[in-house]
């Protein structure tokens, strides 16, 4: 009996030591395959994607037995290309200008509930939302959380901290699964300080800010809860639509929603309740849907 179990035991340790050794080969294996791939199909595939570099591509023909679409590394298309930068200040660039952007530029996907950054961060560049939102928040003093803006697709994040050389003044948290590109700070001076009109439009874009910002502290001054909340959803349904079934396609928690009124949770829940008794919201579980736009609009009004 003690030989056979002794057996088992050598012979077992055989097998794990042969496992690990074959494990071993075939990864080896697979890695000398993938790299004769990257040499063989890289030139042609840089051809064909000119934004794309050996770099890239060595992320892409990685040793795990794939050839494609591992470690979220895929063919990413040049700033020149992308269609987000016709409604920001990067269309005013001149081609090698982008070309020095897009060369340094980090593409960073952002998972629902992750930052962006942190409120007191030094940031060394900005963020350019490809996909997704994300919102803008300020912790008061007495930790109360105030939603300054909801940033989507096209705009620029942490542009006032770039000029101002401060620590970022707000948090940018994913309202969903986002996809943003991180420019280093000095390729945006060195485009700043090359072209004029380039200036002027993030100029631009910083006086807009400011002017949402101005209208944060107006709508609070000046606006009861109720109009607040009225503003918030039409603001939400108007910027980013429905769904099939009616509901706000931008999914907010109660939370969120009372930190972009400016109130309570509580108050906000028993606000909701009282639109949807009166007929002018419904709701399912979390989602919000406006039944009646007439009646909100003319709650905003002060009627």
């Amino acid at each position: 009996m003690k030989i056979f179990c002794c057996f088992e035991i050598v012979l077992n340790s055989f097998y794990n030591n042969f496992r690990q050794e074959f494990k071993k080969s075939c990864h080896q294996w697979a890695t000398g395959l993938n790299w004769l791939l990257l040499l063989l199909l890289g030139p042609t595939i840089l051809k064909q994607f000119p934004g794309t570099n050996f770099y890239t591509l060595s992320g892409i023909f990685n040793p795990s037995g794939k050839f494609l679409g591992m470690r979220d590394t895929r063919l990413q298309e040049t700033c020149e290309h992308c269609i987000i930068r016709k409604i920001n200040a990067l269309c005013i660039l001149r081609k090698e200008e982008l070309k020095r952007i897009s060369d340094s530029r980090v593409t960073k996907i952002i998972k629902k509930g992750n930052p962006v950054f942190n409120e007191g961060e030094h940031l060394q560049g900005i963020f350019c939302v490809r996909k997704g939102v994300s919102k803008l928040s300020k912790i008061s003093s007495e930790g109360r959380k105030q939603i300054l803006k909801l940033a989507t697709s096209g705009e620029v994040l942490g542009l006032t901290s770039l000029f101002t050389m401060d620590a970022a003044y707000l948090s940018a948290t994913a309202v969903d699964d986002m996809e943003v590109c991180f420019i280093p700070k000095e390729r945006i001076m060195e485009a700043v300080q090359g072209n004029p009109e380039y200036a002027m439009e993030l100029l631009h874009q910083l006086a807009q800010d400011v002017k949402e910002a101005d209208s944060v502290i107006v709508n609070m001054s000046l606006k009861t809860v109720k109009q607040r909340m009225a503003e918030a959803i039409l603001h939400v349904r108007d910027t980013f639509g429905e769904d099939k079934d009616g509901f706000l396609k931008l999914k907010l928690s109660r939370d969120d929603i009372a930190s972009l009124v400016g109130t309570a949770t509580e108050s906000c829940i028993r606000i909701i309740s009282e639109f949807k008794k009166r007929g002018w919201l419904r709701t399912s579980g979390k989602k919000i849907g406006v039944a009646d736009v007439d009646e909100l609009r003319r709650v905003l009004r002060g009627f």
